[in-house]
């Protein structure tokens, strides 16, 4: 499964507002919301929160990748979002994360969820990705660049 077929490009979050860790889960969980309005806003932000609890979710290198499982979807949902200046999201490496995609899947799926976030891991891994969606002007330049490159993964 292609990250650009799950991500509708109107769950990209070009500029991100939020300065702390909750309060971005809530923005991104906004952008999902904004495209699958069947979700319930309160559950989705609940799920990712208790998931942080386990452990951030911030794998370093200016990269976050919140998610969680839900009982009431049946498809894995995408959002994305940027924030330019940085987030404190208790990364693995101490550095604030410049990128996030948030990954909601089925609360059954196991294969497809693990599959989608190494997907996530290995386009993001590329310091050149990460440097072209941090300067990116807009979030249907932020989706032309996130195909682009993962037809060359």
């Amino acid at each position: 499964m292609k990250i650009a077929d799950l991500l509708n490009p109107s769950a990209i979050a070009a500029d991100l507002k939020s300065t702390g860790k909750n309060d971005v889960l809530t923005e991104l969980t906004d952008a999902i919301v904004r495209v699958t309005s069947s979700l319930e806003r309160d559950e989705v932000i609940k799920v990712l929160q208790e998931r942080e609890l386990l452990g951030s979710t911030g794998i370093g290198e200016g990269v976050a990748i919140p998610h969680g499982k839900l009982r009431n979807i049946d498809q894995l949902l995408l959002s994305f979002g940027r924030s330019r200046g940085g987030v404190d999201f208790d990364s693995m490496d101490g550095k604030p994360a410049h990128l996030f995609f948030l990954l909601v899947a089925p609360e059954e799926s196991v294969g497809i969820h693990l599959k989608t976030l190494a997907r996530i891991s290995k386009l993001l891994k590329n310091p050149a990705v990460r440097r072209r969606l941090i300067d990116a002007g807009d979030s249907e330049d932020i989706y032309r660049i996130i195909v682009e490159e993962e037809d060359k993964l």
